[in-house]
């Protein structure tokens, strides 16, 4: 049956018949033809009875060259082209009685003397109950080989690409600029080591300056030798500084060898990375300039060693990716703390330097809101009047803001200017303010304390005030006791004038013990969202007055820090003004006893502003804000 298969073709007559006279169905032979696979069918000793066009097409042998021939012998190969032993021919085995076999780990020889990988089946040929051969059908397996390959090649990038994205999403987690500079790049380099080098350092230039600082370096092999490598670079000759300014001017990174760099002394980058690969090892790495359109800040390292292959140019596009993300960080905290400064700048100069009186002490402390711009409405204020009494000011303009702090300065000035020109009671000066600031400034309502400390050195001394709506003073004996003092209250500054209520502030005086505390306070001190402002103040009260029976020789500096600490405000700005009195007699005419300790020279205000009134005209004052931020 399957030679007369072999021979027949369409237009040739009547198909063939079987043995039983039923006619073969013509449709078989156009299925063959159409099946879109390669056909054969054996005898059983194995050779071609019957070629589909197919077959012919994936061979590229005509069926008249096959037809008669050993099959195996004729095509089946090695994929180098050299012939299969028949003891190994998995496609022969249903000649031996074996059922269907099938698999796709081999090849058939091509006319042109290439191979071609197949996936194949094969099938015993039955014939009236007897085996009469087989059919072997097959595909040309590098499509599927090709196609499988191409989808590993895909998932295999998807994941590195996925891989990627988490990292630069840690990355941009890093990058935030809530930290110092040295510390984000400590913390990146961990994200960058190992997984994209075994080793990484992070240059920077100081203030704009010529000087390089190598701020971070993370090694995951030699951890032990990074602490030693970080620091100001050796300074650099006119040849390597030039070519390094060219590189960190440039916009792309620079691939580099070690052979490059410890080879050529003269290289461009050999004074600041010669030392990293002596260290750390390595045979190549990348260096990313750290810039922005306006600025260079430095470069960033990555380096291969062992057996890890040079950097990729998808790996160097990454970095490069990671270069620009690092500049523009760097960028926004430079732009951040410009910002800042101009910020406290304005704030110190509206905060009052504390005049030095006789043995009198004083303190003061602000701290801005923790979502403003380091200024605010609060403020403090002591200066001397022109009839020599000392004048002390707490208070509180609404907001806490830029334009706060510019209608506090506003208030401020007001309020100076009336005590000083005006030598009347407290609350006569509180009437002229309220009416000034109502119809001169377009400054909101604000609360206050404005207090007179009259008498004599030695004392005793007493303390005249008025309260336009702020929390009371509080006043601290020696052994702890404390009291607020509830008298002097009137209404908020801006409110009657404004509304015509022809309200007043009722004057109000106390007699302060010796060595006592007296202590003015905003409202950002005791109150918060999370805390009522009596329980604040109740806080406040106990602190004060632990704080007051441990003060003994402590200043009054202490006093405030330490309360502070306990207190721990938050939210809106705060400030507070203490003042401490001498024991009874100090200073008195004929007085021999020591001076309490000198008031101390740290101030929050500008250091270049003497105290207004102070019988110390230039006192040393302590600049708070000249540390080195990166310490």
């Amino acid at each position: 049956m399957a030679s007369r298969w072999a021979g027949h073709r369409e237009g040739d007559g009547p198909a063939p018949e079987y043995a039983d006279g039923v006619p073969e169905p013509a449709f078989a032979l156009a299925v063959l033809r159409a099946l879109g696979a390669g056909v054969l069918t054996l005898d059983s000793a194995g050779r071609i009875t019957s070629v589909n066009p197919w077959a012919e097409q994936l061979l590229g042998r005509p069926a008249r060259d096959m037809v008669g021939h050993d099959a195996h012998d004729l095509l089946h190969r090695h994929a180098d082209g050299s012939p299969v032993p028949r003891e190994r021919c998995a496609l022969r085995n249903p000649l031996s009685g074996t059922p269907a076999e099938e698999g796709s780990e081999e090849y058939f020889g091509r006319a042109d003397g290439t191979t071609v990988p197949i996936i194949w089946a094969s099938t015993p040929l039955v014939r009236e109950g007897r085996q009469d051969g087989l059919v072997l059908v097959f595909h040309d397996f590098s499509l599927h080989r090709s196609a499988t390959e191409e989808i590993e090649a895909r998932t295999a990038a998807l994941e590195a690409f996925t891989t990627q994205l988490h990292l630069v999403a840690e990355i941009s987690t890093v990058l935030v600029p809530t930290e110092r500079t040295s510390v984000t790049l400590r913390r990146l380099l961990r994200l960058l080591v190992p997984e994209l080098g075994q080793w990484a350092a992070a240059d920077l230039h100081q203030d704009r300056s010529e000087v390089l600082e190598r701020v971070a370096v993370r090694s995951s092999t030699h951890p032990h030798r990074t602490g030693r490598l970080r620091g100001p670079v050796t300074s650099l000759p006119g040849p390597a500084r030039a070519a390094l300014n060219r590189l960190v001017n440039g916009d792309r990174p620079v691939p580099l060898s070690a052979d490059e760099v410890l080879g050529d002394p003269h290289h461009p980058l050999a004074a600041t990375h010669r030392v990293l690969f002596e260290r750390l090892g390595g045979h190549s790495a990348v260096v990313v300039p750290l810039r922005t359109r306006q600025r260079s800040y430095g470069t960033l390292t990555v380096a291969r060693e062992g057996d890890h292959p040079a950097h990729s140019e998808a790996e160097i596009a990454l970095l490069a990716d990671i270069g620009r993300r690092i500049g523009l960080v760097l960028d926004n905290a430079r732009l951040y703390r410009e910002q800042q400064n101009v910020a406290v700048t304005m704030q110190r100069q509206l905060l009052t330097p504390l005049p030095q009186v006789d043995h009198v002490r004083m303190a003061a402390r602000y701290r801005p809101a923790e979502s403003a711009m380091e200024v605010g409405g609060d403020w403090y204020d002591a200066f001397l009047l022109s009839d020599g009494v000392m004048a002390l000011v707490i208070g509180d303009v609404v907001g806490h803001d830029l334009q706060a702090a510019a209608h506090m300065a506003e208030v401020r000035n007001m309020l100076r200017a009336l005590a000083w020109d005006h030598r009347e009671p407290p609350s006569v000066i509180m009437r002229r303010l309220d009416e000034a600031v109502t119809n001169t400034s377009d400054a909101p309502m604000a609360t206050l304390v404005f207090a007179r400390i009259e008498g004599p050195e030695g004392g005793p001394w007493q303390f005249h005030w008025v309260n336009a709506g702020h929390p009371p003073p509080l006043v601290i004996a020696p052994d702890g006791a404390t009291r607020f003092l509830e008298a002097g209250h009137g209404p908020l500054i801006g409110m009657s004038a404004t509304l015509r209520l022809g309200l007043d502030w009722p004057d109000a005086s106390e007699e302060l013990p010796p060595e006592s505390i007296l202590l003015l306070y905003t409202d950002g001190l005791v109150e918060s969202r999370d805390r009522p402002i009596d329980a604040g103040m109740a806080k406040l009260r106990h602190h004060a007055g632990v704080l007051a029976r441990r003060l003994e020789e402590e200043s009054i500096d202490v006093f405030c820090d330490e309360l502070l600490v306990r207190i721990e405000p938050r939210g809106d700005d705060a400030a507070l003004l203490a003042l401490r009195l001498p024991a009874a007699g100090v200073g008195a005419p004929g007085d021999a006893s020591p001076p309490p300790p000198p008031q101390s020279p740290h101030s929050e205000a500008t250091p270049d502003r003497a105290a207004p009134g102070s019988r110390r005209q230039e006192p040393e004052v302590l600049d708070p804000t000249h540390a080195d931020p990166e310490e």
